[in-house]
């Protein structure tokens, strides 16, 4: 291989998938998140109709699943996984979680018998959504009943404070330690959501490998660049 065919040091780094930090004592508090984050913390003492947590993209609803599974033994099964036979397997786990009903297609006779087991059988039930369950596209008038019966916990918009604690989580998941001037340069400049900081971490975390340096201003600066806005997100452009 000649010197110019040699790879540099860029192309040579893997995009190595990070583990989030998802244990109890990792989440972040604040009045956006408190009610749910109680709700979960007061488990087994939990409504007989099961919890629905509702919340934007990246507010941390993955985590508090996370939470709830490890303290409860949930089984846990995305929404558009769920199929017909599921519910008598998954309701013997003891307690069931059954995330992002939004995204779909969804078996709604599939999570219709589910919701009834759980009910007849005290299994716990979590569902996560980003809607609630007036504004899902379901079609069978008992799953919407169903649905709305279940105690709905809301996880708002983040707040500087937050979006400040999470990027710094974010980034201390990766094992990188930022300056707090950087984290305040990135919020000043990055939509404000914690999808885009989960975004911003992300890119930032692989330019600072490719390149073996520290993440300074200068090196968020030009990540910032290389994410595109489309349709009002932020959009990683590789």
């Amino acid at each position: 291989m000649s010197g110019d065919d040699r790879p540099t040091a860029r192309q040579l780094i893997l995009s190595l998938p990070h583990e989030a930090a998802l244990g109890r004592e990792d989440f972040v508090v604040s009045p956006v998140n408190a009610a749910a984050i109680g709700t979960i913390d007061r488990w087994p003492a939990w409504p007989e109709r099961g919890v629905l947590l509702v919340g934007p993209p990246g507010a941390g609803k993955t985590h508090l699943t996370a939470i709830w599974a490890a303290k409860s033994g949930a089984a846990r099964i995305e929404a558009a996984d769920l199929g017909r036979g599921d519910a008598p397997r998954l309701a013997a786990a003891g307690a069931v979680a059954v995330e992002d009903l939004h995204a779909g297609p969804v078996d709604e006779a599939a999570l219709f018998h589910l919701v009834n087991i759980a009910g007849e059988q005290h299994v716990p039930l979590l569902l996560t959504s980003r809607q609630g369950a007036g504004t899902l596209p379901l079609g069978l008038p008992d799953l919407r009943s169903r649905l709305r019966a279940a105690q709905r916990v809301e996880l708002g918009e983040p707040d500087d404070d937050l979006l400040r604690r999470v990027m710094t989580k974010l980034f201390a998941d990766r094992q990188l330690t930022v300056d707090k001037g950087v984290i305040d340069f990135l919020l000043l400049r990055m939509e404000r959501s914690l999808e885009a900081a989960n975004i911003v971490a992300d890119r930032l975390d692989r330019d600072a490998l490719a390149e073996n340096r520290a993440i300074t201003k200068r090196l968020a600066a030009a990540a910032l660049d290389r994410l595109a806005v489309r349709q009002g997100r932020f959009w990683d452009d590789g």
